[in-house]
Formats: C-alpha cells, sequence, structure tokens
C-alpha cells in the first residue's frame, strides 16, 4: 500500500477529492472542493466501534468490511457510475487508515488511478492549524474599532463594493459578536469549519493591498480566532468609526429588530449580563422588552453596556487607537459606498504625506 500513499501538497495533481468519512464527520469540517462518499454511515460507524471495543477487535473489523464493502457497492452504482477509465481520485478518512484504504485497493483493482492521503483528514488539520500560525503575518491590516452600532460591519461590506479587500469575520463565523448577535435561525460553523474558511479567505488576498477587518475580541460567538491574526490586526494601523448616539440607536434597532420576534428568548440572553451589571438593572431591561419599548431597550444597551466594554476594551488592544483615522460615519444613509470610497481617498492621502 506504500505506493498508494501521497501527501497533502500533491492533491492538486487528482481529478477528484473524496472523503469517506460519515456525514457527521464530513459536515463539522473537510478539504476544500471534497465530496462525501461514506464507506460508513453514522449509525454505522457507531456499531462498528461497539462492537470492536465490547466483542472484540475481530468482530467489530469483520462487520465493519461487511459494511465497507456493500456502501462501496452502492457508490459504484451510484455516485461513481459515470467516472472515466483514467479518472484519478484522492481518497482521505480520519487518520489515512482502513476506511479510505479500503475504497483505495478496490478503485485501483478496478483500473482507476486512485491514492490514498496519508494521515487522512488529521493531516490536512495540522497543515491548516500550521498555515493559520504563520499566514496572518503575511497581511497587513487595517482595523475598523468603534462602538457598537456604529455601523462597522455596514462599513466593511461598503468598502469592498469601493473595491478595497476586506476580512469579513463575522460572516465566516456566522455570528455578530456581540452577546447577542446570534444568526437566527443559522447555526455556526464548527472551529475546524471556521478555521478552514479563514485559510481560504486569507489566501485569496494580495499581500500588496491593505486587508480592512472589523475590530474583534479573541471569540466571535463559539469560535475563537488564531492568536497570529488577533496579535496581527491589533498591532496594525485603525480607523475610528464615530457615529451620533441617534444613529447608533436606530442602526441597532433595524439590525436587532428580530430579536423582538422572540421576546422570551431575547429575555433569557439579557439574564446572561448578570454579574456584569446589577439584578436590577438587567431585570429593568427584560421590563422594557415586555413592554416593547426597543428604542429604550438600544440606549440603555449602548450607554451602560456596549459603551463600556468598548472603552475598556479598545484601548487595551489596538496599540495604534491613538493615531487612528477619525471617521465619521453615517451607517443609515443611501451613500455608505460612497462614504467608504471617500475613507480610501483619505488613506491614501494619509500614506502618501508620510512618504
Amino acid at each position: 500500500m506504500k505506493n498508494l500513499l501521497v501527501t497533502l501538497d500533491q492533491a492538486a495533481n487528482f481529478d477528484e477529492i473524496i472523503d469517506v468519512r460519515t456525514p457527521l464527520e464530513f459536515a463539522e469540517d473537510h478539504i476544500p472542493g471534497a465530496i462525501n462518499a461514506p464507506v460508513l454511515s453514522n449509525e454505522e460507524r457507531v456499531r462498528v466501534g461497539t462492537a470492536y471495543k465490547q466483542v472484540s477487535p475481530f468482530e467489530g473489523t469483520r462487520i465493519g468490511a461487511a459494511l465497507v464493502a456493500r456502501n462501496i457497492a452502492q457508490h459504484l452504482e451510484t455516485t461513481f457510475a459515470d467516472r472515466p477509465r483514467n479518472w484519478r481520485p484522492l481518497i482521505y478518512c480520519w487518520r489515512g487508515g482502513k476506511r479510505s484504504g479500503s475504497m483505495t485497493t478496490l478503485f485501483n483493482m478496478i483500473g482507476w488511478q486512485a491514492r490514498q492521503l496519508d494521515g487522512g483528514y488529521k493531516s490536512y488539520r495540522r497543515a491548516t492549524l500550521d498555515t493559520l500560525a504563520v499566514l496572518p503575518r503575511t497581511l497587513t491590516y487595517i482595523a475598523l474599532v468603534g462602538p457598537t452600532g456604529s455601523g462597522k460591519t455596514r462599513l466593511l461590506a461598503a468598502l469592498r463594493e469601493a473595491g478595497a479587500q476586506t476580512l469579513d469575520l463575522e460572516a465566516l463565523a456566522a455570528h455578530r459578536g456581540s452577546l447577542l448577535g446570534a444568526w437566527t435561525g443559522v447555526q455556526q460553523p464548527s472551529q475546524k469549519s471556521f478555521d478552514t474558511q479563514l485559510v481560504a479567505a486569507l489566501r485569496g488576498f494580495d499581500p500588496a493591498r491593505p486587508v480592512f477587518v472589523e475590530a474583534e475580541s479573541r471569540r466571535i460567538g463559539s469560535v475563537e480566532l488564531p492568536p497570529a491574526l488577533l496579535e496581527t490586526f491589533h498591532r496594525g494601523a485603525c480607523v475610528e468609526v464615530q457615529s451620533s448616539r441617534e444613529d447608533r440607536a436606530r442602526f441597532l434597532l433595524h439590525d436587532y429588530a428580530h430579536l423582538f420576534d422572540d421576546p422570551d428568548a431575547l429575555k433569557s440572553q439579557l439574564q446572561r449580563l448578570i454579574g456584569l451589571h446589577s439584578r436590577e438593572r438587567v431585570m429593568g431591561w427584560q421590563h422594557l422588552v415586555d413592554d416593547n419599548q426597543r428604542a429604550g431597550l438600544a440606549h440603555e444597551l449602548i450607554e451602560r453596556h456596549y459603551d463600556p466594554a468598548y472603552a475598556r476594551s479598545s484601548h487595551q488592544h489596538f496599540v495604534r487607537l491613538p493615531q487612528a483615522l477619525l471617521l465619521d460615519f453615517r451607517p443609515n444613509d443611501d451613500d455608505v459606498v460612497q462614504q467608504a470610497a471617500t475613507l480610501l481617498t483619505r488613506l491614501d492621502q494619509r500614506a502618501l504625506a508620510a512618504i
């Protein structure tokens, strides 16, 4: 089997990448572009593992072999029925073991030029983590810093429309980053899947041009940012986004209006702030929810929660914030792309002045 093993850096030489792990394993994360052709279903893998541990390794292997053979036969009659004679697939499982080895061996017996990924998904995962320790430091970032509601996410999207390079970490994480930032009806990606998407995004940037990124803390909902990325953009240049209190409240009311669709869930979210705020204050906010006092709640959260939190964290994390370019941003206006274009011009002029 040694001659059938290839390393990850040879993956581009193959016509197709096949992940033979279970659908659950595939959903958690997979090599970009791979298709899922499981040789064991989620339930079958549990059944084999149970037999292996509770009966004997022999019995588990015997049951597994029968199931794998049936599932590969099914894939041959369906998924791979139209593959040509000279097809070259790369096959992997969790760590380059029996599951991918079985399919690789059978495919080669048929006549296809199949190869097995040495180390399986685990080798890919190690490579991803190694990349995230180095790649973020090869880029130059400009962080958009500003209090909640100032419209940093909208500005980031406008900068992209204006032609700038942007890294939308909240879009990758499927979360707005704040306590109330969960996306309705959308589950966050696993940490592994987030890391895979982040590597793909970083590899798409031109190192000669800056990358705009919204200021984030270490965690965005349930996922964590790699230290190399955080450290690099925390040391980089900043644009401090400023908006009026009224504009911010109005923006939050629009952006978080969906939270009032489920008042009980919103009150439960606010309950988690006890400890950071007194029980009496949080109960007062919950009463505003009961009374559908949306504007009142927005102003209260801005003044008593978000602004103090921003004041504590921003100056602690962003070392070049005192030299930040100030931007008076109107997040509710229709001309946000023009505002973004004006910002890019100002940054270019500042860079020229510094030469």
